[in-house]
């Protein structure tokens, strides 16, 4: 993991423009990826952000939504068949067909954000092939990621071209500051 501060990959001389946030569940990562949005919407961000969906105060799936406002059920406990996180059922092919609908390779402001990179995104073969296409462009990207994982959440972690920052609950107006910062520098 490289660190946070600017400073180029040794190997390849290039800044380091993939900027992950990771945190244990609940903490807000959805919350500081919502409001790097607002703060950095001069960039024109593409991407998109999960929520969570209740009913009588009671979480019962994520929805998604694009930057441009579209929305999706990504997983609810009323979907049947198909793969299952924990008591969620996940549309893969939804969320798939609503990948489809964002335009992550040329945007007017070079910013990508997602949130996130979690067990149930990655059991999307379409994501799978799309999110090292997404690190590995010249755009600068934001995305929150599962703490724990395997596969692809512990390889993307791994790069050499991302910097890993942990969310605490006291932390977030000072992260959220130095990653503006950070992105104001990348895009300037």
């Amino acid at each position: 993991m490289r660190t946070f501060g600017g400073c180029p990959d040794p190997m390849t001389n290039k800044p380091v423009n993939n900027i992950l946030i990771t945190a244990y569940p609940g903490v807000g990562k959805t919350t500081l990826i919502r409001r790097l949005m607002s703060d950095l919407s001069d960039y024109q961000p593409v991407g998109f952000f999960t929520q969570e969906i209740r009913e009588g105060g009671v979480r019962v799936g994520f929805g998604l939504t694009s930057h441009d406002g579209r929305q999706h059920t990504l997983s609810h406990v009323s979907i049947s068949g198909g793969p299952r996180v924990g008591k969620y059922g996940v549309d893969i092919a939804g969320f798939e067909t609503f990948l489809t609908g964002i335009d992550f390779f040329s945007p007017p402001g070079r910013l990508i954000m997602i949130d996130e990179i979690g067990k149930m995104e990655c059991l999307s073969k379409q994501f799978q092939r799309l999110l090292p296409m997404i690190l590995d462009s010249a755009h600068v990207v934001i995305a929150s990621i599962a703490l724990k994982g395997t596969g692809l959440i512990s390889g993307v972690k791994q790069r050499s071209d991302v910097t890993v920052r942990e969310l605490t609950r006291s932390g977030a107006d000072k992260l959220a500051r130095e990653i503006v910062t950070r992105v104001q520098k990348l895009l300037s």
